[in-house]
């Protein structure tokens, strides 16, 4: 078996079998598999969920109504408590730890990407096993990546991962609701994400944690574009870690695309949130989808949000459908002023001119 990077997320669920508090057992547990399979040779990367789980625990404060300020106290404490654990349960195989805590604006601003980006690596390299959370004792929800489902997807990009290991309540996505539906069946192997599967998507078992099986479908989407597969797992299955890195068939593995999108692209996919919208007539949508061209002004039908030039916008079809996310070459105002028209008239319309495109197609994601 070749060597891989592989990023293991872990809920809350998982790390509190259920409990209002740290199932530091089963922990350790976990932590032997990924500590069995960095001495193999492997790169291992943690997400971590459970801060305001830990904080609620060591404070004692289990009544605590679940407003905002309350959840990033007790996320401020508990992130200590938290890394304090893996700390202990690592050094028992005798590994260091490094702490990432990030938000989204960590992964926007494209040079704070590659900083986080080389610290990941950079750990890795020194064979340092990075924990990883969000920075829920500062963020507000401008910032908060929002679950870190989509955080391990995140995470998973700036290590340049293999394979994403997404760790619930769940043996994996089912055919149904298995909780209500005793004839749901487990759907071990998919290779695109369509409607119909977001469709199957329910919630968490637990109500412990943030993210459910939306988040971690579209945690998988974002890993599969940039050329890692994810495998939805069941945290309480015997050997889980180990079993999926060895290649065994177990919870449901969602196949990555052959041809990972290149750095730059996977940073618009999975880094920024979009900032505005265009909508686009029908023969830009296929010159964008069917052709891979860039996107020209004369295309552009709609202008929607207030955006800079070098935001990340989102690309509208006639009928509403997202096409595509990219980087505008021009800014919402000076896109107002010049949807519609040929290239060559952009400079006699605006007076300067940043390039005949409006996003050029090294910048666009089509999706």
């Amino acid at each position: 078996m070749f060597k891989k990077t592989i990023v293991v997320k872990l809920g809350t669920s998982v790390l509190t079998g259920g409990s209002a508090k740290l199932d530091r057992a089963h922990m350790v547990e976990l932590v032997r598999q990924c500590a069995k399979l960095h001495n193999a040779g492997h790169q291992v990367i943690v997400v971590t969920s459970g801060a305001v789980a830990a904080g609620r625990e060591h404070l004692g404060m289990h009544e605590l109504p679940t407003t905002v300020a309350n959840k990033q106290m007790l996320a401020a404490v508990g992130q200590s408590q938290l890394i304090l654990t893996w700390e202990n349960l690592f050094n028992i195989y005798g590994l260091h730890v490094g702490q990432m805590l990030l938000t989204r604006a960590d992964l926007d601003d494209r040079e704070r990407f590659l900083n986080a980006r080389d610290t990941m690596r950079t750990l890795l390299k020194h064979r340092i096993i990075p924990i990883v959370n969000e920075n829920d004792a500062v963020a507000t929800s401008e910032i908060k990546v929002g679950d870190n489902d989509n955080l391990s997807a995140l995470a998973a990009i700036l290590a340049d991962a293999d394979l994403l290991v997404l760790l619930t309540d769940q043996s994996g996505l089912f055919t149904a609701d298995p909780r209500t539906n005793k004839d749901a069946k487990l759907i071990s192997q998919i290779t695109e994400i369509t409607d119909e599967i977001r469709h199957l998507a329910g919630g968490s078992v637990s109500g412990l944690g943030t993210g459910g099986m939306a988040t971690k479908l579209q945690a998988a989407d974002v890993a599969m574009r940039a050329g890692i597969d994810v495998v939805i797992a069941a945290g309480n299955e015997e050997q889980v870690i180990k079993r999926v890195a060895e290649g065994e068939s177990l919870g449901t593995l969602f196949l990555s695309k052959k041809s990972p999108l290149e750095h730059r692209k996977q940073w618009i996919l999975a880094g920024p949130p979009p900032a505005g919208q265009i909508t686009i007539d029908t023969g830009a949508e296929t010159a964008v989808v069917a052709k891979g061209s860039s996107l020209l002004p004369k295309g552009i039908t709609h202008v929607a949000g207030a955006y800079g030039r070098g935001d990340v916008i989102l690309v509208m079809s006639q009928t509403g459908k997202v096409i595509a996310r990219g980087i505008a070459r021009y800014s919402s105002i000076e896109l107002e002023a010049i949807k519609g028209i040929h290239s060559e008239d952009i400079e006699k319309t605006l007076g300067y001119v940043y390039g005949s495109v409006a996003i050029h197609r090294d910048d666009l994601v089509v999706l």
